[in-house]
């Protein structure tokens, strides 16, 4: 299993943060499994803010996706 170490925009960080958002849409480069870490680090554009989450990855599917692109739930 990997640890993906990911950039996520400070409005997308704080409905991660509340529960609202428990999936992620990502370019599948990195080959999101079920099980994976992923450390979502808060990117205010320039830099880094210094906050993040760590998630496991859930269930993963292209279903409907652009080409190359997955969901996954955030557990």
């Amino acid at each position: 299993m990997a640890i993906h170490k990911i950039k996520i925009l400070p409005e997308y960080f704080k409905a991660v943060a509340e529960g609202r958002k428990p999936f992620e849409i990502r370019n599948n480069d990195r080959h999101y499994q079920e099980g994976d870490t992923v450390v979502l680090r808060e990117w205010a554009g320039e830099k880094y803010t210094g906050f993040q989450i760590t998630k496991q990855v859930g269930f993963v599917t292209d279903y409907e996706q652009k080409q190359g692109y997955v969901v996954f739930g955030l557990v």
